[in-house]
């Protein structure tokens, strides 16, 4: 991999909405990947390729793997790993970028926070309206179609990183399109609500 400003900002990006799905998929994927030297990653990175690391995020992925499939349990897991996606994806974008001035250093971790927050904020904003459901169903295939967003856009990150980078940015887009639509609504519902009240007869 080319480690040009622009490649490293492509993988940023990508590896920085995937940290803010399911961590430990995106660590493991960008463990696996260094560790069988399938590609290189820039040079911050390595220690993603230890084995201790790649077992640890092994056992919290699969861990993850059960809980945010569960009604409820999920949306407490997904409130406590708000302290821990956004963190990493500031961790990351750190460490990818040790080598460039701390100007593009301090840009590149903000950016990977930002991305980071909206995945997980839309994500978890989803799993409030998805939970409620009687049925499981619903649950388990939108937490397994975020899994494997997160390991298919890290592993293309790793080999074509501007192909993973523009397919977030399309989904960065309609997320905050649809957080506009829904702030909206609620701003219509609240008006339809309250906004036409009965006035209390004058004295």
């Amino acid at each position: 991999m080319n480690f040009s400003p622009g490649n490293l900002a492509a993988l940023i990006i990508a590896s920085s909405f995937s940290a803010g799905l399911n961590t430990y998929a995106t660590l493991l994927t960008l463990g696996l990947a260094a560790h069988t030297r399938w590609v290189q990653l820039p040079p911050g990175l390595e220690v993603v390729g230890n084995w201790w690391v790649i077992g640890v995020c092994a056992l919290l992925f699969a861990a993850e793997f059960i809980a945010d499939k569960i009604p409820a349990l999920d949306l407490a897991w997904n409130a406590l790993h708000t302290m821990v996606r956004i963190p990493v994806a500031a961790l990351l974008a750190y460490r990818a970028t040790e080598h460039l001035s701390p100007g593009m250093q301090i840009a590149a971790i903000a950016a990977g926070s930002a991305i980071a927050a909206l995945a997980h904020t839309s994500k978890t904003a989803v799993r409030v309206a998805v939970t409620p459901s009687p049925e499981p169903v619903s649950n388990i295939a939108l937490s397994s179609a975020e899994d494997i967003a997160a390991v298919g856009l890290t592993w293309i990150a790793t080999t074509h990183p501007w192909v993973s980078a523009s397919v977030v940015l399309v989904l960065l887009a309609v997320t905050l399109f649809s957080i506009r639509w829904v702030i909206r609504l609620c701003r219509r519902a609240f008006h339809n609500s309250f906004g036409t009240l009965p006035q209390p007869p004058m004295p």
